[in-house]
């Protein structure tokens, strides 16, 4: 199974979603604040293009914030991407 990381903030809202829903799941994932890091936001910009938070990524793959967890989530996709060989 991939590793799945997910890259927060504090306070945020759309973060505290995302984290729900991967425990809702029972979805491992590993949590890194942003805060905690200097850089990292810059190194997930160039990552993933992206500036919001959360980031979360299955394996190497950025699947987006909250709300693209949402709607993998709903297709069901995100259960086989979180099952599949890397």
């Amino acid at each position: 199974m991939p590793a799945v990381t997910l890259y927060s903030g504090s306070f945020c809202g759309s973060c505290i979603q995302a984290k729900a829903l991967l425990d809702r799941r029972g979805i491992a994932y590993s949590e890194v604040s942003v805060e905690d890091h200097p850089g990292l936001r810059e190194k997930l910009l160039a990552r993933s293009g992206r500036r919001t938070l959360p980031q979360v990524y299955v394996g190497e793959h950025c699947v987006g914030g909250a709300d693209e967890l949402r709607a993998l989530d709903a297709s069901g996709e995100l259960m086989t991407m979180v099952q599949s060989e890397e």
